[in-house]
Order: C-alpha cells, then structure tokens, then sequence
C-alpha cells in the first residue's frame, strides 16, 4: 500500500499577486507550491515503468471533449465556450470522466486539460487570474482518475500538459521570450502544485518557444525547491518541418542539452507519415522517444478517420523496429486507439537508449562536426 502514496495534498505557500500594467486589476496570481511530504514516488516509479516496457498514453483530450455534446453553458457561458480549460471548474465530473475513459482503455499515462492554462490563452477568455488554479485543478482531476485505477504493481501517471499557447517568437511574434518564459513558469507552478508526475511541453512549433518554456519550467522548479521530469513533443507538418522550420534532426540537435524524460512527435498528421521523423529521433535522441499521432489528417468536414487497426499496423512496424517508449493518440482519437495501442505495447521491447558522441550544431538543418566536411565556419547574425 505505502507504494501507492503519492501526491498526497500539496500544502499552500504564501501567494504572489503580481500587478502587469500600474492601475490595470487584470492579476496573475498564483502560490508557490511546496515539495510533496512524504516525497512523491510518481516520477521515480514511472523512470522504472518506462526501462520495463512501453508505456501507453491517452487519447485526443480537444476532439474527446468535443464528442460529450457540452453547451455553452457547460463552460460557463456563451463567452467562455470553446476554453477547454474552464470545465476543470465548471464541469469537473467531464474532464475527471475523460481521464478515466482512457484508463479503463488501458492507459498508463493521462495528460491533465491544461492545453491553454497559461494567463496568455486563458487571456483571450477574460480568465488569466485563473491561471495558476485552473492548472492545478486539471492536475487534481486527472490524478482523482489515476488514484482510481492505481494497484499493486501497475501505478497510473498524470501528464501535466502545457500546449504552445497562441503566439511563436519566429511565426507569429507579438511576444517576448522572457513573457513566454513567465506564462510556462506560472502553468508549471500550477501543475506541480495539482500533483503533475511530469509536465510536457507539447505540440511545439516553434524551438524558441520551448526553450522559453523550459527557462520558465526551471524558474518555477527554483521557486518551488523541488522538480519533476520534463519531455517536450513537437508537431512536424506534412512538408516534413515544424512551421518555424527546423526538421527532426534539427529539433533533437537544439535539445541535446536539456535533461528530457523524453523527446516525441505529436499531432500534424497520421502516425504513417512520421515514419522518417521517428527514425532520426530514435538515432538521434539520448533518451526517450514518444510517437502521438492524430488520427490521420482531416478530411473536409474536419473527421479524422483512420481508425485503430490502422495504428495497430504502423504502431507494430514503429516498435518492431525498436524506436519508441512511449505511444499514444492525439487528435481524433479514441479509446478504441488507446485499447489496441495497450494492445500492441504489450507485444514489443522498449527501446534502447543510446549513448553517442557525435558532434552536430543546427539552426534550421543540422550539421555533424566531422573530419570529412572541415574547415567548418560558423557565424552569428548580428545585424
């Protein structure tokens, strides 16, 4: 019983209010959430889970919710309809429910509905002082569902997911890296202080916005004095790059320095075409990989339509050759997918870590340093 302890109630610091704009009462407030007491097993067991076998992730949480037919009052008014994030206050029972729709799918990790908890989307709605609490609520919920179906020998895992937020440094601009950096680290705080066992930086299009988003990660591990695993999943178009360029080689090159749980590809498109994405990250990466796929692309009325024998086929081909840890659904997914990836998951090894050498840089390509292509110069924009 004691190994099923965790996250037993996080207890609450002193809060900070910080005032944006002198006479504006729009406030990001948020408490410093203080370590776990007893400290929590989750992210200790879940490295142990992950060097046994491959473990499961849910389905679509956008597309899922989308199906319960909520209204606008269920989100708390015409003016709120469509932020997700709002039912983990006006409609808890729904997001607790979706959780346990894909645990019972066989799940081994649930992502918490905090897409857009950062006071930046939540902004949009009227909501960023909600910040901080609609991120820890997402956190208790999703781990309410887990405690549920934790037994001996089989512990379930919450996702503290953070989406990209609406803005990009490189694509859209409209913001700074030090804003972007202090709307993660307030999501953060907020998921820690909920009982996240890892926060995932996902569906990232842009490679400054997840360096901002692991410098705001940090400053709220500093702030709280205690940490949990990171990973970070990006979303690779069709034309094979992320929208602010680089491709999959690129991508695992700029994260070579950060200590990651994992490094996966999530959304975009169907798990066939990430086919050469996941080769590259497998070579590359010295950790994990993780494979997310939607459910095929859209088609014109915005269905996705490859259903789960289709992910039972190129999941087994991804696993039998030996490229991922971690697998799961994205857009349009449900827990038919979930329930044939558990499936196949079952079936197949983890995939080894490699320990390399190799010297590469990348801006948008990748670059290995090596014998056959010096003299190599490499110069910095400055004007």
């Amino acid at each position: 019983e004691a190994a099923l302890v965790r996250h037993p109630g996080v207890r609450e610091a002193v809060a900070a209010v910080r005032e944006d704009v002198p006479g504006d009462r729009r406030l990001v407030a948020y408490v410093v959430p203080a370590a776990p007491d007893p400290p929590a097993a989750g992210p200790a067991e879940l490295r142990d889970f992950l060097a046994e076998r491959v473990l499961v992730l849910d389905g679509a949480t956008g597309t899922g919710l989308q199906a319960r037919d909520l209204t606008a009052e269920d989100f708390g008014g015409a003016a709120l309809e469509g932020c997700n994030e709002n039912l983990c206050i006006t409609r808890p029972e729904v997001v607790r429910g979706l959780s346990r729709f894909y645990l019972a799918a066989g799940a081994d990790i649930v992502e918490t509905n905090s897409f857009g908890s950062t006071p930046l989307v939540l902004g949009e709605y009227g909501l960023s002082d909600l910040a901080f609490e609609i991120s820890r609520l997402a956190a208790k919920l999703a781990r309410e569902a887990c405690t549920e179906f934790d037994e001996p020998g089989r512990i379930r895992f919450v996702c503290g997911a953070m989406g990209p937020t609406t803005k990009a440094i490189s694509v859209t601009g409209g913001i700074t890296f030090e804003e972007l950096a202090e709307n993660f680290r307030v999501q953060a705080l907020g998921l820690m202080a909920g009982g996240a066992d890892y926060l995932l930086v996902e569906t990232c299009q842009d490679t400054r916005n997840i360096k901002a988003a692991l410098i705001g990660i940090e400053q709220a591990f500093e702030a709280s004095g205690w940490r949990i695993p990171v990973a970070v999943s990006v979303t690779i178009e069709a034309t094979g790059t992320m929208l602010a360029g680089q491709d999959a080689e690129a991508l695992a090159v700029s994260l070579f320095h950060a200590d990651l749980l994992y490094v996966g590809l999530n959304c975009a498109t169907g798990p066939a075409l990430m086919a050469d994405h996941l080769r590259t990250l497998s070579t590359l990466c010295r950790t994990r990989v993780a494979c997310v796929p939607n459910a095929g692309l859209p088609d014109e009325d915005g269905k996705y339509r490859e259903g789960p024998e289709v992910f039972r086929e190129v999941f087994g081909r991804f696993l039998h050759e030996g490229w991922l840890n971690l697998v799961g659904g994205c857009c349009g997914t449900t827990d038919k997918h979930v329930a044939v990836l558990a499936e196949v998951a079952r079936e197949h090894r983890p995939r080894p870590i490699p320990h390399h050498q190799r010297a590469l840089v990348s801006g948008i390509e990748a670059v290995e340093l090596e014998v056959s292509n010096r003299p190599l110069l490499v110069g910095e924009r400055t004007n």
